[in-house]
């Protein structure tokens, strides 16, 4: 049987994500197949830095991620499919998730999932729920 947790704890969890992304993270996006969380990257389309203000308290085990500086040119060409979240520094792994373009349902919705190398990579979407069975 699965553990169901109340909303108080689910928002905690949440909290905690945007305490340790902290201010202005670094957000990678990728093509391929999505190695293990932490893995070696497949091919970076390219990098949006989040807003300094990572996300507003989550409320029904919601985080919403505020707006999030799109990437003006991007690095590669390719179709995205999911995402890695860095710290600031660009270096340090937080959490990766799936990338779908608005309306599909994935963590990450961006306005196309087909990017273009000089492109802009915008996102339309970052909604993360700490769900219950």
């Amino acid at each position: 049987m699965a553990i169901g947790l109340v909303a108080g704890l689910r928002n905690a969890r949440n909290d905690a994500i945007t305490t340790f992304v902290g201010a202005s993270g670094k957000l990678q996006v990728m093509s391929g197949t999505r190695p293990a969380t932490g893995g070696t990257a497949t091919t970076v389309l390219g990098i949006l830095t989040c807003n300094a203000t990572y996300a507003p308290s989550s409320s029904g085990g919601v985080l919403t991620l505020n707006a999030i500086t799109q990437d003006s040119a991007a690095d590669s060409t390719g179709t995205a499919t999911w995402f890695r979240q860095f710290k600031s520094d660009g270096t340090t792994i937080c959490f990766d998730g799936s990338v779908t373009a608005t309306g599909g349902g994935g963590d990450l919705e961006l306005s196309t999932v087909s990017i273009v190398v000089g492109g802009p990579i915008t996102v339309t979407s970052f909604v993360l729920t700490d769900g219950n069975p």
